[in-house]
């Protein structure tokens, strides 16, 4: 006979009610997924497009991560924010994102360990030397902050330590790497399984670079997207295109060029300018008689309508790029010394824009001041600036190389954050609004104004420019610095900008991500260690006691009450 009720029969059915209330809870959380992200600025989340990514993957992701081993406090902190990032993408993709971390100092044997090391560079991968201070000791070490991402038989390194060195230093660049992480590690996963790639045109015709003077922009572009060189005159291509590049024209832009690139805007099509509104050159720059004249484009007036005027001068900055100079003799031999030469302006102060978020510096050479003037249904943000100690010279420019060797009076530098880039959007206005279309073009279908659009210009064309090893003719990478071996982030730059004219897949949103460092008050920590050292031993044990006695005090008191009652 049941015994209704009986403690044991309460007590099954209570356990029986648990379970099934934790079934039920679980079968909720398989049809309905959540997670919650307690923190101030979301740090354990992820951007929609991302998640959109990662759930609309057909094949496995694996990520080999090689920051591991025995790493100072800043680097673990680094490579316990990949970790949570990862984890993030594995629960997103149901799976399909599968990574492991490998420290490669683990191989054996020196050869072997160098081999591997060789391997991963080549892969895109590239080392970092580490000094830090252990025990008293200087201690340097060699560490990886890269990954191999692989899907359906493709593989692209990634570099995730990356950030702006002028801003925090080493601790700041860790902790604008970790905001970069998602990005980077989204960005690969799309360039390896995005089919639908969107065409990029380098426009040519006009004098702008060669080649092999873009090759590795065109190289970085080539792995998102399909790259072509392109005549204005091939109508058929031009409609193909999703965005043009004119990357320093040097020669004159026909009338019938002009129509077309219009026309182009009008549609909708998205353009980026680097334009160079100065012949100035260094081989000419060691000439004493040398001056910077401007080039004869035929540019100013559309440029103008759609809301920009790249002045006639050529910007000087404290903050600048190191060149070699002869500055005296010894022994019958010339000696160089370096010297910072303002015309090659280091920009590194941006935009507050997803472009050039903890971008690092850019290097200019001959770059050019932007006005901007009325636009209706344009609105356009400064997107780069010169430093608080700089200046402009109005054409014509004296150029020489040897005027570094005198001493820069700091008082001649009055010119603050002096706008050298600009980015547009909205309803551009036809240049040929009103008027005739030029010859050959006649009977042409016109449009007045344009859709929803992008533009960026850029007052300087060799912002693109990369340099050519003089041992075999090869392109150096775009950005690197040969006088002080040193990479700036112009490639990263342009690709970013490219990303954001094109607005390829929203990934670049991930770029606005924000982790905030909260130091903790060091002499605050110094004056009450002993405090809170003893509040966090001693409070526990203090509590522990109190809740035994109050236990043992209860059950006293109860059993007492019982025993009373019973007799």
């Amino acid at each position: 006979m049941v015994k209704w009720h009986s403690k044991q029969l309460g007590d099954a059915l209570l356990l029986a009610n648990g379970l099934v209330l934790v079934v039920f809870i679980n079968l909720l959380a398989y049809f309905y997924f959540v997670r919650i992200d307690l923190t101030e600025e979301k740090r354990f989340s992820i951007k929609e497009p991302t998640k959109a990514l990662l759930q609309q993957l057909e094949e496995p992701v694996y990520i080999e991560i090689f920051l591991a081993g025995d790493l100072n406090p800043s680097f673990t902190r680094f490579q316990r924010s990949i970790k949570e990032i990862l984890e993030e993408f594995r629960v997103y993709s149901k799976g399909k994102v599968r990574f492991v971390f490998t420290d490669p100092a683990t191989a054996i044997g020196e050869k072997a360990r160098n081999e591997f090391m060789q391997d991963l560079a080549a892969r895109g991968v590239q080392a970092r030397n580490v000094i830090d201070t252990k025990d008293g000791q200087r201690v340097e070490k060699i560490i990886f902050p890269g990954a191999l991402v692989s899907y359906a038989g493709f593989e692209t390194g990634v570099n995730l330590l990356k950030g702006n060195s002028a801003e925090g230093g080493s601790e700041g660049v860790i902790n604008q790497s970790i905001e970069g992480v998602e990005y980077e590690l989204a960005n690969a996963i799309y360039k390896l399984s995005n089919n639908d790639r969107k065409q990029i045109a380098l426009v040519k015709g006009h004098g702008e670079l060669e080649s092999l003077e873009i090759a590795s922009l065109a190289s970085a572009l080539s792995e998102q997207y399909d790259v072509k060189e392109l005549l204005l005159s091939d109508k058929e291509g031009l409609a193909q295109a999703d965005a043009l590049i004119v990357a320093k024209p040097r020669l004159r832009f026909s009338d019938q060029d002009k129509f077309l690139l219009d026309q182009y805007i009008m549609k909708g099509g998205r353009v980026m300018f680097l334009i160079d509104k100065l012949e100035a050159s260094v081989d000419s720059a060691s000439r004493e008689d040398y001056f910077a004249f401007p080039y004869d484009l035929n540019l100013d007036d559309q440029l103008f309508k759609y809301g920009f005027r790249i002045n006639l001068d050529l910007v000087q900055d404290r903050a600048a790029a190191l060149y070699p100079v002869v500055t005296g003799t010894a022994d019958g031999q010339p000696q160089m010394q370096l010297l910072d030469w303002p015309f090659f302006p280091l920009v590194n102060r941006y935009a507050s824009h997803e472009i050039t978020r903890n971008l690092d510096a850019v290097a200019m050479h001959f770059a050019s001041s932007i006005d901007t003037v009325k636009a209706e249904g344009v609105q356009r943000t400064a997107i780069m600036l010169s430093s608080q100690y700089s200046r402009t010279l109005t054409a014509p420019v004296r150029v020489s190389i040897n005027d570094i060797r005198n001493t820069l009076r700091p008082q001649d530098f009055t010119q603050s954050f002096v706008p050298l880039g600009y980015l547009a959007e909205g309803s551009f206005t036809s240049l040929y609004k009103n008027r005739f279309v030029p010859q050959g073009e006649e009977g042409t279908a016109m449009l007045e104004s344009s859709k929803a659009t992008r533009m960026i210009v850029i007052g300087d064309g060799d912002l693109a420019r990369n340099d050519i090893n003089p041992r075999n003719g090869q392109p150096q990478m775009l950005g690197f610095d040969r006088f002080s071996n040193y990479t700036f982030a112009n490639q990263e730059l342009l690709i970013n900008a490219v990303a954001w004219l094109v607005e390829d897949n929203g990934l670049l949103t991930a770029r606005t991500k924000e982790v905030k460092i909260r130091p903790l008050d060091k002499e605050k920590v110094k004056n009450e260690k002993g405090f809170w050292q003893l509040l966090n031993v001693g409070l526990p044990v203090i509590l522990i006691v109190l809740f035994g006695w109050i236990w043992s005090y209860w059950r006293k008191r109860r059993f007492a009450n019982f025993n009373s009652s019973s007799k």
